[in-house]
């Protein structure tokens, strides 16, 4: 089954400020992943193409590193989920900046039961928490995006494990 899942924010600053948000990832001082709630992304080196890693289950690997524009990622783990994720930053009117993150995949088979009913509903908190933490890092004031009942259920279930 062919799986598209994007989100956008538009965010109230110039590229130049968002995109040091984007390159931090992985770093020690990542200013944009959501690790404070969340498994953090680790790599087997420092963010560039062919670093491999995750977060949690999640295994992939960079394919495309454009510092402050864009980072694309090929998924290895779940060997179900053929395809890639990545995020972007576009140029908006008015010193305004659009985040976004987009998954592209094929899921195998029986995959797309644990997809619909686990990993969409998680992952969609954790890109909006993502997001949440870019505009908090920005110095931007905004609404929380809060969690649904049902990943606060998941999130008690499947505890996060330290780093």
């Amino acid at each position: 089954m062919q799986i598209t899942n994007k989100h956008t924010r538009i965010l109230e600053k110039p590229i130049s400020e968002v995109a040091v948000l984007l390159n931090s990832l992985s770093s020690n001082d990542d200013q944009l992943w959501p690790h404070e709630n969340w498994a953090p992304i680790k790599f087997d080196r420092d963010l560039s193409e062919g670093a491999t890693g995750g977060h949690g289950p999640i295994k992939y690997s960079v394919t495309e590193f454009k510092p402050g524009k864009k980072i694309k990622f090929r998924f290895i783990e779940p060997s179900s989920f053929q395809g890639t994720h990545w995020f972007e930053l576009k140029e908006k009117e008015g010193s305004k900046t659009e985040i976004s993150h987009t998954i592209s995949m094929n899921v195998a088979g029986l995959s797309i039961i644990p997809w619909l009913i686990l990993i969409r509903p998680m992952h969609d908190a954790l890109i909006e928490d993502s997001f949440d933490k870019a505009q908090l890092n920005l110095g931007l004031t905004f609404q929380r995006k809060k969690w649904s009942p049902w990943v606060r259920l998941l999130k008690k279930i499947i505890k996060r494990k330290p780093a």
